[in-house]
């Protein structure tokens, strides 16, 4: 009796270039595309991206958040308050100032050269020319280096000075001055300001003020 039934049913096609049909992992490009940090983090970063949109192409929001997170590449804006004094409780000591920058060059090798190497997260990316010039760095995006570094700073200044205010908000100007160049992801840097202000913690404990 000849029929279909008793005809071999014809094998699957196997995936080009895989002997045995085993599955292909997912390209290169697609697997950059999966978002690291989950769907919520995702929805977080692109929400205040979203929001930060809405502000920039303002030519003075523009300058002032470009020149603020040029001003505090390599930590030069806080290496500046601790040698300066200005704005604080008169003219630092030069223990003092050689504590925070001593402490911030501690703070920015861990950080930069130990917990990022942890992590391996691209930068947002930049369509279009920038209104300003601005280095981009060629570490991984988590955590910010700049919001690290700036709690950590605040948190050593306003021990020392007071107007804990004061320099926690510039601190968050310096941080938010990321991801709206788009520099940084938002949760880049809201992971780098606790990183700061737990290094911070240890650091006041390591070296007190005398």
């Amino acid at each position: 009796m000849s029929g279909g039934l008793d005809q071999p049913l014809p094998a699957d096609p196997l995936p080009s270039g895989e002997p045995g049909g085993a599955v292909l992992p997912a390209p290169a490009a697609e697997l950059d595309d999966l978002h690291p940090f989950g769907d919520r983090v995702a929805a977080f970063d692109d929400a205040v991206d979203r929001a930060l949109d809405r502000l920039r192409g303002n030519s003075v929001a523009d300058r002032f958040f470009y020149g603020l997170s040029e001003a505090a590449n390599m930590s030069a804006l806080w290496h500046l308050a601790g040698l300066t004094g200005i704005p604080g409780r008169g003219k630092p000591g030069g223990r003092e100032a050689l504590r925070l920058t001593t402490l911030l060059g501690a703070e920015s090798l861990l950080v930069n050269q130990g917990v990022k190497r942890l992590f391996n997260r691209r930068r947002p990316i930049h369509e279009g020319e920038r209104p300003h010039d601005l280095r981009t760095p060629l570490t991984s995006s988590f955590p910010s280096g700049h919001a690290s570094s700036a709690f950590f700073a605040a948190s050593l200044l306003s021990a020392s000075r007071g107007k804990a205010p004061l320099w926690f908000g510039l601190a968050g100007l310096v941080a938010l001055s990321r991801p709206y160049v788009r520099i940084h992801h938002a949760s880049d840097v809201v992971a780098g300001a606790g990183v700061g202000l737990a290094l911070a913690a240890v650091a006041k404990r390591a070296w007190p003020l005398p």
